[in-house]
């Protein structure tokens, strides 16, 4: 079997400069500018959030086991939906 050898790679391999050599190090950081997509990577992702009075809040809540699944069958939504019955009901009593 007739293996082609490689050149050993190392972390360096890919860095312009000789990281071992302090002066080339400093001389190249030296004259980096950042990046204009840093502050894209630091930005908050997903939705932004909502003021305290709008905010839902978590709780547990025990419901027989064939309501849940009836409602999980129902597919994406089922909770806000659930919510919505409970909203309904609420306002029907009141």
């Amino acid at each position: 079997m007739n293996v082609k050898r490689t050149t050993k790679r190392t972390p360096e391999s890919d860095v312009p400069y000789d990281p071992r050599n302090k002066a080339a190090t400093l001389k190249y950081w030296k004259s980096a500018t950042a990046h204009g997509g840093v502050a894209q990577l630091h930005a908050k992702r997903g939705r932004p959030a909502k003021p305290p009075e709008e905010r839902k809040e978590q709780i547990a809540l025990r419901v027989d086991k064939d309501v849940l699944e009836w409602y999980r069958e129902q597919g994406t939504g089922w909770q806000t939906r659930m919510n919505a019955v409970l909203k309904a009901f609420r306002d029907a009593v009141s």
